[in-house]
């Protein structure tokens, strides 16, 4: 018989209690802070149309080229693993563009799937907050999701300092590549995926990338090295005057003045932030840990004005943004800010002899006030009883034998501290609950 391995599928995750826990934790924060700026929940199915990443200006070609999960149900249709949401919630906003009340503020947290090398920080399936906000055309709808994003990680117990805001415009940098440099339509795809990996990369290996992508006349007019000079601006107000006039900039500028309104102090221009996909249209945006050990993005996001319109409805102004589970707990943990958790079992039974019977009833009782109890009914010594609640790290235990149900006091004993408490179950409710 073939043995089979207790190894999970590479790049996906077991969640054991302990796991599960930190999970849930993310998550609650998560749907606590998006709720508090009117957000309300939404999902479906990891199962989707094949076709529907196929459509143009839809997702980052590189995710429908090498990273799909995709296959043929029985009935021959082609199906993918979700990689993302946006298209999915643009269906969906598509489907009802008529009923829908807008400002439409709409969250969840898919399960997603990419077919990639796994690595720190990147899986092949993850879950991803997405935050999106449809109906508005102005930036503060910007502002709204990146004070969200703000919020999510200060209630998580991040400081400001932990974290930075990079953003960019899409408008912006199409009228730079295009208008000021003049490089051509089919050359701007390769370039952008260049711009937004440069810091990866080192001056050399960028710059013959771009020469790659570049004609003999382009060559001759110095374009690589006039762009790299235009990437290596660092402030807004030091872009080209003819950059200035651009709409993209002016969005930029304004997006950069609310959020100092707000107070975010952390927030600047970086002429690199580009998004790998296709479909967003202005203003971009991404957090970026500070921690040295880990100086990458954590997730992102930007206005993508056009997609509900590929769905041939009207298109709606659209801005959304996708925290993944993997990044933030590796901004967690590397910043120690992941908390020390608490057993679910509040209360642990350890059962002294033959008293199960006798024992559930006053279980049953603590739990109908809204304690958690385990009983150990395994029929083991005490000392082994003790011992499992000691490796689970419940601090109470509450001893029923035959003297405890004789003489109605039932023995009640932190683990951690050596307290004991001797009462009868009413009043031990009382002293649970008070602890």
């Amino acid at each position: 018989m073939t043995k089979i391995s207790t190894q999970s599928y590479k790049g996906v995750r077991d969640f054991y209690p302990a796991d599960k826990q930190i999970q849930n934790y993310l998550f609650a924060a998560w749907q606590s802070v998006a709720e508090r700026y009117g957000y309300e929940e939404y999902d479906a199915s990891i199962l989707e149309p094949l076709e529907l990443f196929r459509l143009k200006n839809q997702t980052n070609q590189e995710i429908v080229d090498d990273q799909m999960y995709s296959f043929s149900d029985r009935g021959e249709r082609q199906v993918a693993l979700r990689p993302e949401m946006t298209p999915t919630v643009s269906r969906m906003v598509a489907a009802r563009r008529q009923e829908l009340v807008y400002p439409l503020r709409w969250w969840s947290k898919p399960n997603l799937f990419r077919y990639e090398r796994p690595q720190k920080g990147r899986l092949r399936e993850h879950w991803q907050l997405n935050v999106d906000i449809f109906g508005v055309e102005n930036v503060a709808a910007e502002q709204e999701l990146i004070l969200v994003v703000r919020d999510i990680l200060r209630t998580l117990g991040a400081n400001d300092s932990m974290f930075r805001f990079r953003l960019n415009n899409r408008k912006l940098m199409d009228s730079a590549l295009k208008g000021f440099l003049g490089f051509e339509d089919n050359q701007l795809p390769k370039i952008s995926r260049l711009i937004d990996a440069k810091a990866k990369l080192t001056e050399e290996d960028f710059l013959s990338g771009i020469r790659d992508c570049l004609d003999d006349q382009q060559l001759s007019q110095g374009l690589d090295r006039r762009l790299w000079d235009l990437l290596s601006i660092q402030e807004l107000a030091g872009l080209p005057e003819e950059l200035k006039q651009s709409d993209g900039y002016q969005e930029l500028a304004e997006l950069l003045d609310l959020l100092e309104l707000a107070g975010v102090t952390n927030a600047l221009f970086d002429v690199c932030i580009m998004r790998g996909f296709d479909y967003y249209t202005g203003n971009v945006f991404e957090a970026f840990d500070n921690n040295p050990d880990n100086p990458r993005s954590m997730f992102g996001g930007g206005r993508y004005d056009g997609l509900v319109g590929a769905f041939g409805v009207e298109p709606l102004p659209t801005v959304g943004f996708g925290m993944g589970d993997v990044t933030l707990r590796e901004f967690l943990s590397g910043n120690n800010l992941l908390p020390a958790f608490q057993p679910v079992t509040q209360v642990y039974v350890a059962l002294v002899g033959d008293t199960y019977r006798h024992a559930l009833p006053i279980a049953q009782k603590l739990r109908e006030q809204a304690v958690n109890v385990a009983i150990d009914f395994s029929g083991r010594k005490l000392a082994k009883q003790l011992e499992a609640a000691s490796k689970k790290g419940i601090n109470w235990v509450l001893f029923i034998g035959d003297a405890e149900l004789e003489s109605g006091q039932l023995k009640l004993k932190n683990m951690q501290t050596g307290e004991e408490i001797c009462n009868d179950v009413d009043h031990l409710i009382d002293s649970i609950k008070n602890r």
